[in-house]
Protein backbone atom coordinates (compact mmCIF):
# COMPACT_ATOMS: atom_id res chain seq x y z
CA UNK A 1 0.00 0.00 0.00
CA UNK A 2 0.86 3.54 -0.31
CA UNK A 3 1.98 5.52 2.46
CA UNK A 4 1.32 8.92 1.19
CA UNK A 5 -0.89 11.72 2.35
CA UNK A 6 -3.14 11.16 -0.65
CA UNK A 7 -3.74 7.72 0.12
CA UNK A 8 -4.63 8.41 3.67
CA UNK A 9 -7.47 11.30 3.00
CA UNK A 10 -8.71 9.63 0.13
CA UNK A 11 -9.86 6.64 2.78
CA UNK A 12 -11.26 9.63 5.08
CA UNK A 13 -12.93 10.91 1.92
CA UNK A 14 -14.41 7.80 0.63
CA UNK A 15 -15.53 7.20 4.69
CA UNK A 16 -17.02 10.59 4.69
CA UNK A 17 -19.01 9.87 1.53
CA UNK A 18 -20.02 6.51 3.12
CA UNK A 19 -21.71 7.97 6.15
CA UNK A 20 -25.13 6.97 7.07
CA UNK A 21 -27.54 9.33 7.79
CA UNK A 22 -31.37 8.60 8.97
CA UNK A 23 -33.82 9.48 6.65
CA UNK A 24 -36.63 9.86 9.33
CA UNK A 25 -35.91 13.94 9.70
CA UNK A 26 -34.00 15.30 6.67
CA UNK A 27 -33.65 18.68 7.99
CA UNK A 28 -31.27 17.83 10.82
CA UNK A 29 -29.18 15.92 8.45
CA UNK A 30 -29.06 17.33 5.06
CA UNK A 31 -27.04 20.21 6.90
CA UNK A 32 -24.63 17.76 8.19
CA UNK A 33 -23.97 14.99 5.18
CA UNK A 34 -23.37 19.10 3.49
CA UNK A 35 -20.07 20.02 5.73
CA UNK A 36 -19.41 16.30 5.79
CA UNK A 37 -19.18 16.29 2.13
CA UNK A 38 -17.28 19.61 1.64
CA UNK A 39 -14.18 18.61 1.36
CA UNK A 40 -10.91 20.28 3.46
CA UNK A 41 -7.37 18.61 3.21
CA UNK A 42 -8.88 15.29 5.67
CA UNK A 43 -5.66 15.95 7.31
CA UNK A 44 -7.06 14.58 10.87
CA UNK A 45 -8.16 11.53 10.18
CA UNK A 46 -5.07 10.99 7.45
CA UNK A 47 -2.76 11.43 11.04
CA UNK A 48 -5.08 8.79 12.81
CA UNK A 49 -5.14 5.85 9.84
CA UNK A 50 -1.28 7.31 8.99
CA UNK A 51 -0.24 6.63 12.87
CA UNK A 52 -2.35 3.16 13.18
CA UNK A 53 -0.81 2.04 10.00
CA UNK A 54 2.34 2.72 11.03
CA UNK A 55 3.05 1.09 14.56
CA UNK A 56 1.04 -1.77 13.67
CA UNK A 57 1.64 -2.32 10.43
CA UNK A 58 -2.03 -3.33 9.82
CA UNK A 59 -4.70 -2.29 7.19
CA UNK A 60 -6.13 1.20 8.18
CA UNK A 61 -9.29 0.71 8.18
CA UNK A 62 -9.54 -1.04 11.21
CA UNK A 63 -9.00 2.31 12.52
CA UNK A 64 -11.75 4.20 10.46
CA UNK A 65 -14.45 4.65 12.23
CA UNK A 66 -12.35 6.36 15.18
CA UNK A 67 -10.38 8.23 12.14
CA UNK A 68 -13.77 10.02 11.22
CA UNK A 69 -15.16 10.74 15.08
CA UNK A 70 -12.04 13.35 15.01
CA UNK A 71 -13.18 14.06 11.19
CA UNK A 72 -16.72 14.48 12.51
CA UNK A 73 -15.99 16.31 15.61
CA UNK A 74 -13.44 19.04 13.55
CA UNK A 75 -16.31 19.69 11.26
CA UNK A 76 -18.57 20.35 13.73
CA UNK A 77 -16.89 22.65 15.65
CA UNK A 78 -16.27 24.36 12.07
CA UNK A 79 -20.63 24.82 12.16
CA UNK A 80 -20.62 26.44 15.30
CA UNK A 81 -17.89 28.60 14.63
CA UNK A 82 -19.08 29.75 11.35
CA UNK A 83 -21.99 30.95 13.80
CA UNK A 84 -20.17 32.55 16.14
CA UNK A 85 -18.18 34.55 13.90
CA UNK A 86 -20.69 35.55 11.37
CA UNK A 87 -18.97 33.70 7.99
CA UNK A 88 -20.83 33.33 4.76
CA UNK A 89 -18.58 30.97 3.46
CA UNK A 90 -16.26 28.01 4.23
CA UNK A 91 -14.69 25.76 1.80
CA UNK A 92 -15.30 28.14 -1.36
CA UNK A 93 -19.48 27.32 -0.76
CA UNK A 94 -22.25 28.77 1.44
CA UNK A 95 -21.78 27.97 5.20
CA UNK A 96 -24.71 26.17 7.12
CA UNK A 97 -25.63 28.88 8.46
CA UNK A 98 -26.42 30.66 5.82
CA UNK A 99 -27.69 28.50 3.75
CA UNK A 100 -30.67 26.78 6.31
CA UNK A 101 -30.47 29.36 9.21
CA UNK A 102 -28.51 29.49 12.79
CA UNK A 103 -31.32 27.17 14.69
CA UNK A 104 -29.88 24.56 12.11
CA UNK A 105 -26.20 24.93 12.20
CA UNK A 106 -26.40 24.64 16.35
CA UNK A 107 -28.64 21.49 16.29
CA UNK A 108 -27.35 20.01 13.28
CA UNK A 109 -23.70 20.45 15.20
CA UNK A 110 -24.71 19.38 18.37
CA UNK A 111 -26.00 16.27 16.81
CA UNK A 112 -22.48 15.86 14.61
CA UNK A 113 -20.98 15.72 18.29
CA UNK A 114 -23.21 12.86 19.03
CA UNK A 115 -22.38 10.76 16.09
CA UNK A 116 -18.74 11.21 16.75
CA UNK A 117 -18.80 9.88 19.74
CA UNK A 118 -20.82 7.23 18.66
CA UNK A 119 -18.21 7.07 15.34
CA UNK A 120 -15.40 6.87 18.03
CA UNK A 121 -17.06 3.91 20.24
CA UNK A 122 -17.70 1.75 16.68
CA UNK A 123 -14.87 -0.93 17.00
CA UNK A 124 -12.79 0.87 19.37
CA UNK A 125 -13.38 -2.61 21.95
CA UNK A 126 -11.55 -2.79 25.09
CA UNK A 127 -9.58 0.39 24.17
CA UNK A 128 -12.76 2.73 24.13
CA UNK A 129 -12.51 3.98 27.79
CA UNK A 130 -9.15 5.21 27.39
CA UNK A 131 -9.83 6.73 23.96
CA UNK A 132 -12.82 8.08 25.20
CA UNK A 133 -11.09 9.87 27.82
CA UNK A 134 -8.51 11.43 25.10
CA UNK A 135 -11.21 12.23 23.07
CA UNK A 136 -13.45 14.32 25.73
CA UNK A 137 -9.99 15.86 27.05
CA UNK A 138 -9.43 17.33 24.04
CA UNK A 139 -12.76 18.83 23.16
CA UNK A 140 -13.05 20.92 26.03
CA UNK A 141 -9.46 22.04 25.53
CA UNK A 142 -11.13 23.15 21.89
CA UNK A 143 -13.29 24.73 23.43
CA UNK A 144 -10.81 26.47 25.82
CA UNK A 145 -8.72 27.65 22.93
CA UNK A 146 -11.62 29.04 21.16
CA UNK A 147 -13.19 30.94 24.27
CA UNK A 148 -9.50 32.38 24.26
CA UNK A 149 -9.73 33.38 20.79
CA UNK A 150 -13.27 35.16 21.14
CA UNK A 151 -11.56 36.95 24.22
CA UNK A 152 -8.66 37.95 22.52
CA UNK A 153 -11.31 40.21 19.72
CA UNK A 154 -11.74 42.69 22.78
CA UNK A 155 -7.96 42.91 24.21
CA UNK A 156 -5.33 44.91 22.69
CA UNK A 157 -2.69 43.15 25.63
CA UNK A 158 -2.82 40.02 24.09
CA UNK A 159 0.98 38.65 24.44
CA UNK A 160 2.51 36.04 21.85
CA UNK A 161 2.81 33.76 24.79
CA UNK A 162 -0.79 33.85 25.03
CA UNK A 163 -1.17 33.66 21.30
CA UNK A 164 0.71 30.09 20.80
CA UNK A 165 -1.49 28.61 23.79
CA UNK A 166 -4.64 29.75 22.02
CA UNK A 167 -4.07 28.12 19.00
CA UNK A 168 -2.71 25.48 20.94
CA UNK A 169 -5.61 24.56 22.07
CA UNK A 170 -7.73 25.88 18.99
CA UNK A 171 -5.71 23.83 16.66
CA UNK A 172 -2.77 21.88 17.56
CA UNK A 173 -4.96 19.46 20.66
CA UNK A 174 -7.03 17.97 17.58
CA UNK A 175 -4.03 16.85 15.64
CA UNK A 176 -2.32 15.73 19.03
CA UNK A 177 -5.50 13.63 19.54
CA UNK A 178 -5.74 11.79 16.25
CA UNK A 179 -1.96 11.04 16.09
CA UNK A 180 -2.55 9.66 20.00
CA UNK A 181 -5.79 7.68 19.26
CA UNK A 182 -4.46 5.94 16.21
CA UNK A 183 -1.29 4.82 18.34
CA UNK A 184 -3.24 3.42 20.82
CA UNK A 185 -5.67 1.22 18.69
CA UNK A 186 -2.31 -0.08 17.07
CA UNK A 187 -1.52 -0.70 20.97
CA UNK A 188 1.23 1.36 21.16
CA UNK A 189 2.91 2.15 24.15
CA UNK A 190 2.37 4.89 26.45
CA UNK A 191 5.63 6.79 25.31
CA UNK A 192 4.93 6.52 21.87
CA UNK A 193 1.66 7.40 22.04
CA UNK A 194 3.05 10.70 24.04
CA UNK A 195 5.69 10.79 21.21
CA UNK A 196 3.22 11.30 18.61
CA UNK A 197 1.09 13.36 20.34
CA UNK A 198 3.80 15.63 20.82
CA UNK A 199 4.23 15.42 16.67
CA UNK A 200 0.95 16.58 16.35
CA UNK A 201 0.91 19.38 18.16
CA UNK A 202 3.97 20.98 17.51
CA UNK A 203 2.45 20.01 13.80
CA UNK A 204 -0.53 21.97 14.40
CA UNK A 205 1.32 25.16 15.52
CA UNK A 206 4.00 25.49 12.43
CA UNK A 207 0.59 25.17 10.59
CA UNK A 208 -1.25 27.26 12.47
CA UNK A 209 1.79 30.10 11.92
CA UNK A 210 2.24 29.38 8.67
CA UNK A 211 -1.53 30.68 8.03
CA UNK A 212 -1.14 33.58 9.34
CA UNK A 213 1.93 34.08 7.31
CA UNK A 214 0.13 33.12 3.78
CA UNK A 215 -3.18 34.93 5.02
CA UNK A 216 -0.76 38.47 4.53
CA UNK A 217 2.44 37.52 2.15
CA UNK A 218 0.69 34.48 0.44
CA UNK A 219 -0.08 34.77 -3.42
CA UNK A 220 -3.67 35.05 -3.77
CA UNK A 221 -3.69 32.97 -7.16
CA UNK A 222 -2.04 29.74 -5.08
CA UNK A 223 -3.74 30.90 -1.92
CA UNK A 224 -7.17 30.43 -2.90
CA UNK A 225 -8.50 33.57 -1.67
CA UNK A 226 -7.52 37.09 -1.54
CA UNK A 227 -4.96 38.24 1.16
CA UNK A 228 -5.28 40.42 4.05
CA UNK A 229 -8.36 39.48 6.13
CA UNK A 230 -6.64 38.63 9.04
CA UNK A 231 -5.63 42.81 8.71
CA UNK A 232 -8.70 44.35 8.04
CA UNK A 233 -10.36 42.39 11.16
CA UNK A 234 -7.74 43.27 13.31
CA UNK A 235 -7.56 39.52 14.40
CA UNK A 236 -4.44 38.73 16.71
CA UNK A 237 -2.21 36.71 15.29
CA UNK A 238 1.56 36.49 15.90
CA UNK A 239 2.19 39.06 13.36
CA UNK A 240 -0.34 41.26 15.05
CA UNK A 241 0.35 40.94 18.25
CA UNK A 242 4.40 40.78 17.68
CA UNK A 243 3.87 44.15 15.38
CA UNK A 244 1.80 45.89 18.03
CA UNK A 245 4.92 45.16 20.60
CA UNK A 246 7.17 46.25 18.65
CA UNK A 247 6.30 49.12 16.42
CA UNK A 248 6.25 52.04 18.91
CA UNK A 249 2.10 52.59 18.77
CA UNK A 250 2.52 53.24 14.87
CA UNK A 251 0.99 50.07 14.10
CA UNK A 252 -2.02 50.54 16.67
CA UNK A 253 -2.33 54.51 15.41
CA UNK A 254 -2.85 53.28 11.58
CA UNK A 255 -5.58 50.02 12.84
CA UNK A 256 -7.14 53.76 14.87
CA UNK A 257 -7.90 55.21 11.47
CA UNK A 258 -10.54 54.86 8.87
CA UNK A 259 -8.84 54.00 6.28
CA UNK A 260 -9.77 51.84 2.47
CA UNK A 261 -9.26 47.96 2.97
CA UNK A 262 -5.98 48.29 0.59
CA UNK A 263 -4.96 51.19 2.17
CA UNK A 264 -5.10 49.69 5.81
CA UNK A 265 -3.28 46.57 4.61
CA UNK A 266 -0.36 48.01 2.49
CA UNK A 267 0.33 50.03 5.70
CA UNK A 268 0.06 47.32 8.29
CA UNK A 269 2.15 45.42 5.73
CA UNK A 270 4.99 47.96 5.36
CA UNK A 271 5.14 47.87 9.10
CA UNK A 272 5.41 44.09 9.28
CA UNK A 273 8.35 44.22 6.19
CA UNK A 274 10.59 46.62 8.57
CA UNK A 275 10.14 44.92 11.34
CA UNK A 276 11.15 42.03 9.38
CA UNK A 277 8.35 39.78 10.40
CA UNK A 278 7.55 37.65 7.30
CA UNK A 279 10.60 36.01 7.94
CA UNK A 280 10.46 35.57 11.28
CA UNK A 281 7.22 34.49 11.52
CA UNK A 282 8.00 31.36 8.56
CA UNK A 283 11.20 30.73 10.83
CA UNK A 284 9.06 30.13 14.06
CA UNK A 285 7.18 28.05 11.67
CA UNK A 286 9.62 25.96 10.80
CA UNK A 287 11.22 25.24 13.99
CA UNK A 288 8.19 23.57 15.72
CA UNK A 289 7.86 21.34 12.45
CA UNK A 290 11.62 20.48 13.63
CA UNK A 291 10.38 20.14 16.91
CA UNK A 292 7.46 17.74 15.35
CA UNK A 293 10.34 16.00 13.35
CA UNK A 294 12.41 15.53 16.79
CA UNK A 295 9.48 14.07 18.42
CA UNK A 296 9.51 10.82 16.69
CA UNK A 297 13.48 10.53 17.23
CA UNK A 298 13.19 7.84 19.29
CA UNK A 299 10.37 6.01 17.46
CA UNK A 300 11.52 2.79 15.59
CA UNK A 301 9.76 3.61 12.16
CA UNK A 302 10.39 2.18 8.94
CA UNK A 303 11.61 4.40 6.10
CA UNK A 304 8.33 5.56 4.77
CA UNK A 305 6.47 6.12 7.65
CA UNK A 306 9.26 8.32 8.76
CA UNK A 307 9.77 10.39 5.52
CA UNK A 308 5.83 10.76 5.43
CA UNK A 309 5.58 12.34 9.03
CA UNK A 310 9.23 14.02 8.15
CA UNK A 311 7.95 15.86 5.17
CA UNK A 312 4.38 16.40 6.72
CA UNK A 313 5.97 18.70 9.09
CA UNK A 314 8.11 20.20 6.61
CA UNK A 315 5.10 21.02 3.90
CA UNK A 316 2.87 22.02 7.01
CA UNK A 317 5.43 25.24 7.60
CA UNK A 318 6.71 26.27 3.86
CA UNK A 319 2.87 25.20 1.78
CA UNK A 320 1.57 27.78 -0.61
CA UNK A 321 -1.91 27.35 0.46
Amino acid sequence: MEFTLDYFAGLAEEAARNLHYPATTPGLYAPIQYAMASGGKRIRPALCLAVYNAVCHKDPAAAINQAMAVEMFHNFTLLHDDVMDNADVRRGRATVHRKWGENAAILSGDTMLSMAYGLLADGAGADFAAIFEVFNRTAIEVYEGQQLDMEFEDRSDVTVDEYMEMIRLKTSVLLGCACRIGAMLAGAPEDVCDSFYNYGISLGLAFQLQDDWLDTFGDPAVFGKEIGGDILNNKKTWLLITGLAESEDELEGILGEDLEPAEKIGQVTRVYNRLDLANRCAALAMRYADEAVAALKGIELDEKARSFFESLAKDAATRNH
